[in-house]
Parts: C-alpha cells; sequence; structure tokens
C-alpha cells in the first residue's frame, strides 16, 4: 500500500504568487504545457468571482467578522493533498480519479465547513495528479487567550463565545494536525492508501528546493562533462608518447637484428657461439614492442568508449537544452500575449470607469482637476490643504487600508494624465505628489509644522 500526502501550511500576505501558479497564469517550470487543458477546478465560483484570491476576499467580507483583519493575519491556509506516485498513476489508470476528488471534497467540508473551501483546483499538469485546496480559517467558540485575560488583572469586555472569528491558529496546532492525518488517511483507505509513519523525519520539499535541487544535478553533470573532456585529452597524450616510444624501439630493434645478422655471419665463418646472445636480447625487444602493441590498442578502446559517452551525453544536454528553451519561450510568448491584452482591456476599464466617477462624483472630479492644476503650475511645488483633502477623500472611498490608498491614488494619476493630457514633467510631478498625500508625507510635514502652501 502507498501513503497519503497532506500538506497544510498558512498563506501570508496576498498569496497571488500562489494563485498565479494554482490558476496557472503563469506555466512553473516542472508542468508539462501539453496536459494543463486536464486540470479544472472542483469549486465553482460565484458570480462575479474570477480567481482565487478574490474568493477569498469574499468569503471575509460575508462571514460577518466582528473584529478589523489585522496587515499580518492569515487570511487562508494551503493544503496540498496527493498520494504515492504509483498509486495515483493506478487510481488514475482504473478510471476513479473523480471519485478521488469528490471524496476528498467531501472530507473538507465536512470537517473545516464547505462555505469556507474557497476554491479547489485538481492538477494533471505535473508528474504526479494533486488538489490544491483554499481554506480560509473561519472558526467559532471562546479564544485561546480568553482564560489568560481572565487571570490577568487587567479586565477585558466579555464578549460572546460563539463569535465569528477569523483564526489560523485554531485550526493549525500540533494536535489537530495529527488528527487531520490520521481521519484523512481513513478516508483515503478504500483507494489503497494509508498514513505515513507517525514522528516521520521526512519533510515537504517546496518547490523552489526542488528547482535548485534540478540546477544543482545539471551543474554536476556539466562538470563531469568537463573531466571526461580532461581524461580524454590525457589519453590521447599518452597514446602520442608511446607511439613515439615504439617507433624507437622498433629502430633499436631493427638495428639489432642487423648486427644480428652480421654476428652470425662472422660466426658461421669463424664457428663462434658467442653470437646467440644479440639473438636473445633481439626476442625480448620484440616481446616488449608486442607489449606495447597490446597497450596501445587498450588506450585506443578507451578513448573511443570516452569519446562515443561523451557524445551521446553532450547530445542528450543540447535536446534537453533546446526542448527547453523552446518551452520557455512559447510560455513566454503566450504569457506576453495575455498580458497585452490584459493591459488593453485594463486600460478600457479604467477610461469607462474614470469617465463615469468624472461625470457622477463632484469629490473625485475635483480631487482630478486638483492634480492635472498643481501639474501644469510650474511655479507651485506641492498641493495645497483643500487640495490634500480632496484627494484623501477619494482615497478613503476605496477603502481604509493602504493598499486600497496605493491602488486609488494610481486611478486618480491615470486619469489626471488622460484627461488633462500631460507631458513627461507634468506626469512626473503629479505621480510624485500624489504618492506623497497616499504615503502620508503630508501629515508628517503638517506635524513637524511646515506650511503647504508655498
Amino acid at each position: 500500500m502507498g501513503f497519503v500526502v497532506l500538506h497544510m501550511e498558512k498563506a501570508h500576505g496576498s498569496d497571488s504568487g500562489t494563485t498565479a501558479h494554482i490558476e496557472r497564469f503563469i506555466i512553473p517550470k516542472n508542468a508539462d504545457p501539453t496536459r494543463t487543458h486536464l486540470n479544472r477546478k472542483l469549486v465553482a465560483y460565484p458570480d462575479g468571482i474570477k480567481d482565487r484570491s478574490a474568493a477569498i476576499r469574499r468569503r471575509l467580507e460575508e462571514a460577518g467578522l466582528t473584529r478589523k483583519i489585522g496587515n499580518n493575519q492569515v487570511r487562508a491556509i494551503r493544503i496540498n493533498v496527493s498520494g504515492t506516485h504509483e498509486d495515483m498513476e493506478r487510481i488514475e489508470r482504473e478510471g476513479r480519479l473523480d471519485e478521488w476528488c469528490a471524496d476528498n471534497m467531501k472530507y473538507f467540508a465536512d470537517t473545516f465547513g464547505k462555505e469556507n473551501i474557497v476554491a479547489a483546483h485538481l492538477h494533471r499538469d505535473e508528474e504526479t495528479p494533486h488538489i490544491h485546496v483554499t481554506l480560509v480559517p473561519i472558526v467559532k467558540g471562546e479564544r485561546k487567550r480568553r482564560k489568560r485575560e481572565e487571570q490577568a488583572k487587567k479586565r477585558y469586555r466579555k464578549k460572546p463565545t460563539d463569535t465569528v472569528r477569523l483564526c489560523a491558529d485554531d485550526i493549525i496546532t500540533r494536535l489537530r494536525l495529527k488528527s487531520y492525518q490520521d481521519t484523512y488517511a481513513e478516508a483515503m483507505a478504500k483507494y489503497g492508501l494509508q498514513r505515513g509513519i507517525d514522528g516521520s523525519k521526512a519533510r515537504h520539499k517546496s518547490t523552489q528546493q526542488y528547482y535548485n535541487e534540478t540546477k544543482k544535478l545539471a551543474d554536476s553533470l556539466k562538470a563531469e562533462v568537463v573531466d571526461l573532456q580532461r581524461q580524454k585529452e590525457t589519453a590521447q597524450e599518452e597514446l602520442r608518447r608511446t607511439k613515439k616510444e615504439i617507433q624507437t624501439e622498433k629502430l633499436k630493434g631493427a638495428a639489432t637484428t642487423a648486427a644480428a645478422n652480421i654476428a652470425e655471419s662472422v660466426g658461421s665463418l669463424f664457428g663462434s657461439n658467442k653470437v646467440k646472445t644479440p639473438e636473445r636480447e633481439n626476442a625480448a625487444l620484440h616481446r616488449e614492442v608486442a607489449t606495447h602493441g597490446e597497450a596501445i590498442e587498450a588506450l585506443q578502446t578507451r578513448i573511443q568508449t570516452m569519446q562515443n559517452d561523451h557524445h551521446r551525453e553532450r547530445m542528450e544536454l543540447e535536446a534537453k537544452n533546446l526542448s527547453e528553451l523552446s518551452r520557455k519561450e512559447a510560455a513566454h510568448t503566450e504569457e506576453t500575449t495575455r498580458l497585452k491584452n490584459r493591459i488593453l482591456w485594463q486600460n478600457h476599464i479604467i477610461g469607462c470607469l474614470s469617465f463615469l466617477l468624472l461625470k457622477t462624483s463632484d469629490i473625485f472630479r475635483k480631487a482630478v482637476h486638483g492634480i492635472i492644476r498643481l501639474a501644469r503650475d510650474y511655479y507651485k511645488p506641492r498641493f495645497d490643504t483643500e487640495q490634500v483633502s480632496d484627494i484623501k477623500s477619494v482615497l478613503n472611498l476605496f477603502g481604509d487600508d493602504k493598499q486600497s490608498h496605493r491602488a486609488a491614488g494610481d486611478f486618480l494619476y491615470i486619469t489626471a494624465t488622460q484627461k488633462g493630457k500631460l507631458d513627461n514633467r507634468e506626469q512626473i510631478k503629479a505621480r510624485r505628489e500624489v504618492d506623497n498625500v497616499v504615503e502620508g508625507r503630508y501629515d508628517q510635514q503638517q506635524k513637524r509644522g511646515f506650511s503647504m502652501r508655498r
């Protein structure tokens, strides 16, 4: 039996990077673009919701929270479920993948509440089929620190115990994580999957770690190719040196044979046995030459093998690099086209919204005209108090957090640029002073006693 995979972690900030990965706005390196069409959403978004991040915001708005959400508060929990690679392939071959997905969604709906599961995506374009589940940690019940507050000298206002709260720490505790592993394994037992070893040292490997290890492996292969090339050059140099030695030995052998022939002729004339000594030396030299010849053949065989291995590895690396380059170029072209279309569409939407607000909102129209007047006034370096007040009023219409203010400031700047047809110098001035209002620098100058009427 294989093992289940259940990984949970807190998402911080807007988590837009994870949304781009899950929704496949950007195709990751370990995904096969030819199989991306097999991916599908397991949770349908409400009307007007386009992606996972928007679904998280909608759930937080409709949850009935009484406390303001902090900037560093966890808004969602990322859950990744799968199984051992061989078992997931078996489930896919048996045609039970849809059933497996349905059982997963039932488990998470029963465990955390169906309304809190705002997104779920099945990915089949990576090596092993898996599901990305997004959980908004809306809980009820008494807060953990309630007992500590009761013991403290300072008295806190009592709050109802059934108040709806946003609290990831109530869901992700050590005991509850172990319980999730146990109950999830029970739900997946029908597919031949079992719980992992309790207390195992195995750890989840992030996508970035996988990419880093792949890069290290490629660098190691390149180093091995360089080493093989160096060994090849050394073997070739040894072969050249051995050939020179053999040629020298052959010359010596030829000279010895000639001397032996002369000595044999002389010995036959004088009947001497001393000529046998050069014959023995000549035979020894022939044996040595034969030994060198065998060494040359072995070296030539080794060099040929190294050349074949080197050529094969080089061709494999080149084919892999070409394939990766082609895939990245195609993905880049597709992403560039998509982004251009999105920018054109956003510019159209911005133009429509600007026209609508200029026609219907006096405060928005007043703020835009104030920006245009400041940009065109060469001698006026900054907004006056009334203009700052108008811009702040527009910012507060969009929301009360810094991110909403920045978005509203960008919208004001773009509208003023389009309506006023500002040149480069005027655009730079308008951009700078609108950012100063958004970032609160005008408020800091007022606190230090600087006048803004200059």
